[in-house]
């Protein structure tokens, strides 16, 4: 790889992470008016399937429904989007969408136990160092009285860490049991078609449907916004991986916490105090201690949608 072609890489991870760092203050938009997470999700999936389904025409391979493969859509739809997407956007219209970026980070660090436990990592002293580090930093988040804006906020943070826990396990699962023969964009697109299959009944018998006909407002806008981007920049990413290789295109998940403060900042108003701050570098210090040197610190099958959102962000494989 020359110099200028590394360089050319990295300017392309840099908007790989400004593109998903910025998803996270548009889903604080997305629920201010008050749209159910069901909802959300419903229409986040059918965006996610229309532009994932031009990318698989266009390359000619769509998703062979072998029962392999669609288990493996429905459990990563599942433990991939459904549940974590539901506990963030309940969480997201409580906390600052900083806070939400930082704690989505912790992927890799839950990770990395489930995957002792399964017998896929071996236990060094550098990771259990990076864990130690990482929980240091969670705890400068809910511990000192001036790290939140509001105490009451304290609440929902077990609630936001459900997200990286979900992400934790589609990782190790996919790592152990694979994606049924799917490669990265199929396995995206059907995992939204499952998704959107599966939070469709919900969202009607919960209630929480958004129709499309509904004069639209700022929520609606960036739930479009953030689906296209999360898409787009998903597909960038396989593209990435594929030239760059793993390692290298992985770490994009520090971008994606540090554009997301960022654009919290400078969308939402958000403003942090110093425990804030330093937790997030203490966290981001954790994950790189955590992550594997020498191989691949995400499965080239299901590489991290951070987001944010979908299927596998920073996920350790």
């Amino acid at each position: 790889m020359t110099r200028r072609t590394l360089w050319a890489y990295g300017l392309f991870l840099v908007i790989l992470g400004m593109g998903w760092g910025l998803t996270q203050p548009l889903a604080k938009l997305a629920v201010s008016t008050g749209h159910g997470p069901i909802g959300l999700i419903f229409w986040q999936m059918v965006i996610g399937a229309i532009v994932l389904g031009l990318v698989s025409l266009v390359r000619g391979k769509g998703v062979p429904w072998t029962p392999a493969a669609l288990l493996s859509s429905i459990l990563i739809a599942l433990i991939g989007t459904v549940i974590p997407n539901s506990a963030s956007y309940t969480a997201i219209a409580y906390l600052p969408s900083g806070v939400i970026s930082i704690l989505l980070s912790l992927v890799p660090m839950m990770a990395f136990p489930i995957a002792l436990g399964l017998g896929l990592e071996r236990f060094s002293p550098r990771r259990l160092a990076g864990l130690a580090i990482g929980l240091t930093g969670v705890m400068l988040l809910v511990l000192p009285e001036a790290s939140l804006p509001d105490r009451a906020m304290l609440a929902w943070i077990p609630l936001a860490l459900l997200a990286p826990l979900c992400y934790a396990f589609e990782g190790n699962y996919v790592a152990r049991w694979g994606t049924g023969g799917l490669d990265p964009i199929q396995t995206l697109f059907g995992a939204s078609l499952a998704g959107a299959a599966i939070s469709l009944p919900l969202a009607i018998f919960s209630d929480q449907f958004i129709s499309p006909l509904r004069p639209w407002e700022i929520a609606e806008w960036a739930l479009v916004a953030s689906s296209l981007i999360h898409a787009v920049v998903y597909t960038g990413y396989v593209w990435l991986v594929g030239r760059a290789g793993p390692v290298f295109a992985v770490q994009v998940s520090y971008l994606v916490t540090g554009f997301g403060v960022i654009f919290a900042m400078l969308l939402l108003g958000e403003r942090y105090s110093p425990f804030i701050w330093l937790a997030m570098m203490l966290v981001l210090a954790g994950v790189f201690l955590v992550q594997p040197k020498r191989r691949a610190a995400t499965d080239e099958r299901l590489a991290p949608a951070a987001a944010i959102g979908e299927t596998g962000d920073q996920a350790e494989q």
